[in-house]
């Protein structure tokens, strides 16, 4: 959830911690800080608020000469929202500071057993347990950095990555990961060690991926790791394919606008260009006695679409599942099954713990993800990259159409059929559909004081519902709920009232006129109808109208648009802070 930064090299490693900061703010922003190592120790400035806060506060320290410093987001765990909880974290005697993305398990056991050895703790963290066990280990083995961190981390439980600077260890950074990620930007004479690569490439495409349960001294150029086991690992460096201008938002006021924009090219992209070893992928999926899709969020939107997708297009049976609810279905899974996990970041925790659970069972896995060189990747026999390019408004846009056109591609090679999408047909349509954004967004201005806003569909249309009401949540912080359409006279009605919204997904497919029975139902109870369809008709108080395609699965990916839009102005009406949106992070790290 947290973001890390550290940089050691020739070079100004306080400029290159707060622009990294910024790129990284995504990941947490309930508060910033920064560590530098100078030659009269370490000096750490944080505090509770934005990267923009957090360099109005370092101005203090412009002066100062550092090439060595690590730096850090947070998205509050363990500890209010305070600055004493923001980090860095240093130990007793200031000689070592440390900054911690994921969760300690048994951090109150360590905490009291060095209480007991006579440390001082001046945070209700967590993670400040790291920097005491440090230093005793750093003070008690002056030398071997190595063989002090190897000690620390198998004396901790649960999900970490943390990066620490010392006065032991000069330019040297400590850094360590257990199930969450860490990868370090390397050039001839710096390394950046960071949660993810967006936050490097302004200085290299040349990455290490950290491996899993493995620590690393990182040196300026140069990374020595090893295994918690003491196994030495050789280590291989990746060209990242990412331009740093897909990071920047080009002109538009915040990047979710952008990315909902993006989606002109993204969609194609994703239809038309290499996304992997699809072949492969549709091998294991027809091999299969079970198939589950595994993902959270947004993404287990997308997987519900798949489950459609890949029984119209490919007569299979396939099982959503929730990752966070990933036991129930766990005893059920063997040599037999197949595991497709879908995750823009490719580190979503509770995605990565059933993936590991399934490899170790026997299953085969089938990643789909967004960012190269993540965790989901590297774990995957199959992995297939659905190629939206960076992502950086928390709420998920582009990613959610691409993954959906990855699956339907994936589908198509399992049937062997053609992909029932027209790249021409459907990037006209994109464009078409954002042409009506002035409309959508008078219509975002009449439902921003809404207390309740439902949206209903039926078939693959439904988790459209689903995901356009986790948009307004996410944005706009306006109670939203999407339903089946089928399911309105089983309760849901009860929730209607005059003048209550209910957006109505309802092209014209084989779900149009049973959809539209609905509609009148609901309006004869006082709804306020907001049709989303390619035929408008009088039930509709306001309609936004999507082109008329061929293909039904065309109509899925353009009703969302309008959805992603709506959601977005909302916010805007209401103030709300559209990329960071209150209480969420982008890249879910921790369970």
């Amino acid at each position: 959830m947290c973001g890390i930064i550290g940089f050691t090299g020739s070079g100004n490693a306080l400029e290159v911690l707060i622009r990294g900061l910024r790129r990284l703010e995504y990941r947490g922003y309930d508060s910033a800080g920064l560590a530098l190592l100078t030659r009269d120790g370490i000096s750490v400035v944080k505090r509770v608020g934005s990267v923009e806060a957090l360099e109005r506060e370092v101005s203090s320290l412009a002066g100062t000469e550092s090439s060595v410093g690590i730096a850090h987001t947070r998205w509050a765990t363990h500890g209010g929202v305070t600055d004493r909880n923001a980090h860095p974290h240093t130990s007793c005697d200031g000689r070592v500071a440390i900054v911690h993305n994921g969760i300690i398990e048994n951090h109150e056991e360590l905490r009291a057993e060095l209480i007991a050895r006579g440390h001082r703790f001046t945070s209700e963290t967590d993670s400040e347990v790291i920097a005491h066990l440090l230093e005793e280990e750093l003070r008690a083995r002056p030398g071997d950095p190595r063989g002090a961190l190897t000690s620390v981390v198998r004396k901790l439980r649960g999900s970490f990555a943390f990066v620490a600077v010392s006065t032991w260890t000069g330019d040297a950074i400590l850094a360590a990961r257990h199930n969450s990620p860490l990868v370090v930007g390397v050039g001839k004479d710096f390394s950046i060690p960071a949660s993810d690569v967006l936050s490097f490439l302004e200085w290299t495409d040349d990455a290490i991926f950290l491996e899993n349960e493995s620590c690393a001294v990182i040196r300026p150029g140069r990374v020595e790791s090893w295994l918690f086991t003491g196994e030495e690992l050789e280590l291989k460096v990746t060209k990242v394919a990412i331009e740093v201008s897909e990071v920047d938002k080009r002109g538009y006021v915040h990047h979710t606008l952008k990315e909902i924009h993006d989606q002109r090219f993204t969609v194609t992209r994703t239809l038309t260009e290499e996304l992997g070893p699809l072949g492969e992928a549709a091998k294991l999926l027809r091999e299969a006695r079970r198939i589950l899709l595994v993902a959270a969020g947004t993404s287990y939107h997308a997987a519900l679409v798949g489950r459609y997708v890949l029984a119209e297009l490919a007569d299979l049976d396939v099982q959503p599942v929730l990752a966070s609810e990933y036991n129930l279905v766990s005893r059920w899974v063997n040599g037999d099954s197949v595991l497709v996990a879908i995750s823009q970041s490719g580190e979503t925790a509770d995605v990565l713990e059933a993936v590991r659970d399934a490899k170790q069972k026997g299953a085969k896995v089938i990643g789909i993800v967004n960012m190269p060189g993540s965790s989901l990747e590297r774990l995957s026999d199959v992995h297939i990259n659905i190629r939206a390019g960076p992502e950086i408004g928390v709420a998920a846009t582009k990613s959610f159409t691409s993954q959906v056109v990855a699956l339907i591609r994936l589908a198509s090679a399992v049937s062997g059929k053609e992909v029932p999408l027209d790249p021409e047909e459907l990037g006209a349509g994109v464009e078409q559909v954002l042409e009506q954004e002035p409309q959508i967004a008078e219509i975002a201005s009449i439902l921003k004081d809404s207390k309740d806003v439902y949206l209903i569909g039926r078939g693959v249309h439904y988790p459209i519902a689903l995901e356009g009401a986790l948009k307004v949540k996410e944005l706009a912080y306006v109670h939203a709920e999407g339903l089946p359409a089928g399911e309105l006279k089983h309760g849901t009605l009860a929730l209607i009232e005059s003048g209550t919204p209910v957006i109505v997904l309802n092209p014209s497919d084989d779900t149009h006129t049973d959809t539209l029975s609905n509609c009148q139902e609901l309006k004869a109870r006082g709804a306020r109808l907001i049709g989303i369809s390619d035929r408008h008709h009088s039930v509709y108080d306001f309609f936004v109208r999507i082109p008329r395609t061929g293909s039904k699965y065309a109509s899925v990916l353009l009703e969302v648009i309008p959805l992603q839009l709506l959601a977005y102005y909302m916010a805007l009406e209401r103030g709300a802070e559209i990329d960071k949106p209150r209480n969420l992070a982008k890249s879910v790290t921790v369970k």
